[in-house]
């Protein structure tokens, strides 16, 4: 098991989700942002189903900087209620994970 994470967060375009991942790799809370354009969600809020077109955002980070990941997506995220949902990385590749580490924020950075 690692400290990594890959969080998932949903954005109502491309802009608004290329802004997010930008931030947060500039921030460096994020090593990595993928931006999956065009995909389709229906979901319920308030009360009622709605359906929309989204970019899903897989960002990168390590359960240390998940709450500040969160709280970035929340400042900069346009929905009420953005998504915000960490899975745990379990293993992966050295080198990639050794990146990833050396990506994320660091003292005196």
């Amino acid at each position: 098991m690692t400290d990594k994470q890959l969080v998932l967060s949903t954005a109502s375009g491309e802009e608004e989700a290329r802004k997010i991942a930008r931030a947060l790799v500039e921030r460096r809370l994020a090593a990595c942002v993928n931006i999956v354009p065009r995909i389709a969600s229906i979901y319920r809020w308030q009360g009622k189903i709605d359906e929309s077109g989204e970019c899903l955002l897989l960002i990168k980070t390590s359960s240390e900087l998940f709450p500040a990941v969160r709280d970035a997506i929340r400042e900069l995220h346009s929905y009420d209620l953005p998504e915000c949902i960490a899975v745990n990385i379990a293993d992966g590749s050295s080198e990639y994970l050794q990146w990833l580490e050396a990506s994320l924020a660091c003292e005196g950075d």
